[in-house]
């Protein structure tokens, strides 16, 4: 495998036993080459659990700009995982199951812009998402999206080609109210205008 096929990793651990052992494992693999410092690195971080000396090497890695962060630990609870997907992590292993196999698999996918969770772990992650959705969101017209109802169906009928004042008279606004509803969705998402924002939206799946 030549060089420049073979995927970069920082390796951070939250002790040097740890750290020398990790580091030991994935030389030995073609697949991966662990560096100091490298632009585009994966970041591989390995600690007993989520404390706040992880949770410090986490956010230094976020600020200094690493976007893909594998964390494996001995113990992770859900909270635990939210707080880290907030610092930068996008693989998550536990120690007991990460061998170089599953280590090279994580980085891997990382490399790729890709995820992982351990399967209990990500069902209990997506319950509590349809929890939020159902028992906070929807009782507000809103969607995990960020869009409100009245957002998504001004957008769709801009998707059907509608001029605002059609808009307007399909759904009893008055055209003011119809600029102000785009405004705010162009605003809110950073979008150029109301074509950008409808390719977002039927993008992230909202309309």
């Amino acid at each position: 495998m030549f060089e420049s096929d073979r995927t970069p990793v920082v390796v951070r651990a939250t002790d040097p036993i740890l750290h020398n052992g990790v580091c030991m494992a994935l030389r030995s693999r073609d697949e991966v080459r662990v560096v100091d410092e490298e632009a585009g690195a994966v970041a591989l971080l390995v600690a007993d659990r989520l404390d706040e000396t992880m949770t410090k090497l986490l956010s230094a890695l976020h600020h200094q700009g690493f976007t893909r962060i594998v964390l494996v630990a001995g113990e992770v609870d859900d909270n635990e995982i939210l707080n880290a997907v907030e610092h930068g992590v996008c693989a998550v292993a536990r120690r007991a199951d990460a061998g170089p196999e599953v280590l090279v698999r994580l980085i891997k996918a990382a490399a790729a812009g890709e995820g992982a969770l351990p399967p209990d772990l990500l069902g209990r992650l997506l319950n509590r998402v349809s929890r939020l959705q159902r028992q906070v969101l929807q009782p507000h017209g809103l969607h995990l999206g960020g869009m409100s109802d009245r957002e998504t169906e001004v957008l769709r009928l801009v998707a059907a080609g509608y001029s605002t004042q059609e808009i307007a008279d399909e759904l009893c606004y008055s055209q003011r109210t119809v600029k102000s509803i785009l405004h705010d969705v162009t605003n809110r998402f950073q979008l150029r205008n109301r074509s950008h924002a409808v390719a977002y939206a039927l993008r992230e799946g909202l309309i």
